[in-house]
Formats: structure tokens, sequence, C-alpha cells
């Protein structure tokens, strides 16, 4: 490396030269590092690093570039030149930088994503390794090809808020949740979110990715349908309710307006056996629901069943008693049974009815020769933000 006549003319070109002159001097440079890179010491990288900084501070735009391109790739291409052109404002400079050099420590990434444009965080989003701080960013600021590149990546890394954050902006977006509910490192309860608002078209294209896909999407449906099984009922007696019912359903035919009746006027029991008989389930099933914290599970049910919103309203109103529901948490509920899809509600009843079936048949107060579903409470987790 002879270095002595490249430094003298370099500090001649940075004080009289041209753009073209210094740009030729930076190629002579740039080609001597590239050849011998493998080969220099700590001490002569820290040389070439220096010399480069000089130079990029007094080179046109398009040498930058040039310069950047050559060492993206370059796995021993020094430190400081790497984050001050990975750093640059324009993005084809930073762009192949940020896309490809091993130079860069996250602290540079991170301050790159936080302030750059749309551009950068996409050339940050291809990377070969990239951390959960910066992922977080990126699913903050990036636009959806930002996001969907993030996500086909299958080196970059997501936090839980990450993933919360992948499974919420797939919603209404095909491509999107396909590509999320590929991921291979996807934790399990946010693949069950997704898929519980995911399209039949998504689901047919995981199952269609891969043959395992398939088993692991009934493996979940499995899943989402034990939750209620495991609960404890009370020991409620619902005699007098049932038999309040049972002379409703002989007179005529029973229907959601009598469930909203008696939600509004709060007669708990007699709500919840009509709620167990329009869905066609067991009435502890239904009470179970009522009992729980949260609501999802009841939101389940009456989607399942075909129950419009007012009258959910008027059960999570009733169910909440004097304790009462904030307005917050109402919306929060309708956001819920908005998203949540029929037919993933009723594949989870159907997938419990056949466990189910004949064991449970006494207590079910439905039309002779109905199946006896249960229903999923690991959906409610499904739904929660």
């Amino acid at each position: 490396m002879n270095f002595p006549p490249l430094i003298d003319e370099l500090e001649d070109a940075i004080a009289h030269g041209t753009p073209q002159r210094r740009a030729e001097i930076l190629q002579n440079i740039t080609d001597i590092f590239v050849v011998g890179s493998a080969d220099y010491s700590n001490t002569q990288i820290d040389l070439f690093d220096n010399v480069f900084i000089r130079l990029a501070n007094a080179i046109e735009t398009s040498a930058r570039a040039v310069l950047a391109t050559r060492l993206a790739t370059n796995s021993h291409a020094p430190s400081m030149i790497s984050r001050n052109l990975a750093t640059d404002d324009t993005f084809s400079v930073a762009g192949p930088m940020l896309q490809h050099s091993q130079k860069l420590d996250d602290k540079t990434l991170v301050a790159v994503a936080r302030t750059q444009t749309q551009r950068h965080l996409l050339a940050i989003s291809l990377r070969n390794s990239i951390c959960e701080e910066v992922t977080d960013i990126l699913l903050e600021r990036g636009e959806k090809p930002v996001v969907l590149s993030a996500a086909n990546n299958p080196k970059a890394r997501f936090s839980e808020a990450g993933y919360r954050t992948l499974v919420e902006r797939s919603k209404g977006d095909e491509e999107l949740a396909t590509s999320v509910g590929l991921r291979r490192d996807i934790p399990r309860l946010h693949f069950m979110r997704l898929l519980v608002r995911a399209s039949h078209a998504v689901r047919n294209k995981l199952e269609a990715a891969s043959p395992a896909m398939s088993s692991a999407i009934e493996d979940v449906v499995s899943e989402v349908a034990n939750m209620i099984l495991d609960q404890t009922g009370s020991a409620r007696s619902y005699s007098a309710a049932r038999a309040h019912v049972e002379a409703l359903r002989a007179a005529r035919q029973l229907c959601e307006s009598d469930l909203a009746t008696f939600a509004t006027t709060e007669q708990a029991e007699e709500a919840t056996v009509t709620f167990a008989v329009l869905c066609n389930l067991p009435i502890e099933t239904v009470e179970r629901a009522m009992g729980q914290d949260r609501a999802e599970t009841i939101l389940v049910l009456a989607k399942a069943s075909g129950i419009s919103w007012p009258t959910v309203k008027a059960i999570l109103r009733m169910r909440a008693g004097v304790r009462g529901i904030s307005p917050g948490e109402i919306e929060q509920a309708h956001e819920a049974f908005s998203r949540l899809k029929p037919a993933i509600a009723r594949q989870v009843i159907e997938f419990q009815s056949k466990r189910s079936r004949g064991a449970r048949l006494h207590q079910h107060i439905a039309r002779p020769g109905s199946k006896v579903p249960e229903v999923s409470g690991r959906v409610a987790s499904c739904l929660r933000p």
C-alpha cells in the first residue's frame, strides 16, 4: 500500500482540485481498499477510514453514492465512513449502506429509522438482520410497503408489541395477513388472533403454502375450543327461569326480542336461559360466559348465533350490574364484535359440538333432535388488543 503519494494527491485535490479530480482520487483509494481489505490490519483500516471521511466531506453526492455502493457489501468497510454514509439524507447514498452494510450498529439504525424517509425505512426492512427495537419503529412509522417488507423478512425479529401491531395492521389486508401468518416465529397467541380476524382467502393461502400449515390451523381451532370446558360453572338453579322461557316458547316462537327484554329489565336468569336457547347451547355454557370478567365469549356466542349488537349491548349492561360498564368498554366490545367473523365463531362451536354431543343432552332445552355444541372461550383472548 503506497499511501504517501496518494495522501499528497488527496491534499492537493481537496484544496485545489475539481470535483472530477476529487472523484478520481476517491476511486483510486477505494480500489486499493477493496482489493486488499481482507488483509489489512485494524490500524490500516482506521487510516482508510480517516481518508474516506475527509473525502466524503469534499465530494459530490454522486461520488458519495458510488462510494456507498462499493463499501456497503464489504465486510471490512471502515466503521466511521459506513455510519457517515448511512445517515446521509440523500437516499442514493444512504440506501445501499442501510440495506447491506454489516458495520452499522443498532443505535445508528434506530436513529435513521426515527427520522428518515419511507425509502430509508424500506432499505432497513431488507437487512439481513434487524433487531426488535428497530422493527418496532418500522411498524410505527412505516407505510404498508415497509411493514410488508419487514413481515416478509425472515431475519427480522419482532417484539410482543411488534406482533400485536402486525396483527392489528393485518386487519382487512389479505397480503399482509398472509405474510404475518407464514412467519415461523409468530407466537401462538398472535397466530390465533390473526386467524380469528383473517378471511377465508387468507386461511386458504396459509394452508396452500405448506401442508403443515393446515394442521397448525386445525390445532389452533382445537385449542381455541377448550377454555370454557376448563372453567367451573356455578350451582345456580334455573328451574323457574326455564319454566318461564318454556311457557313463552310453547305460546309462540322464542325470538331475539325476548332476550333483549329480559336483559333490559335485568332478569338475568331468564336472559341466560333464552340466550342458551337462541344459541342452541347448554345453559352452563352461557352461564360461564356471563360470569367471565371479559366480554369476548359472549361476543363469540352472539356472533355465531346471529344475535344483533343492540341485544348484545343490553346483555353486557345487564351482566355489569351495579358496577356498570363504561362507554369505552362498550366501544371496545362493539369493535371486537364487528370484526369477529361469523364463520370463525360458528366453526369453533361446531368443533366443540363434536366433543360434547350426547354427554350434555340432559342440559339442553332446545328442540328435540338439535345438536348440543359448546363454544370457545379462548377466542376471547384472540380479540383482545
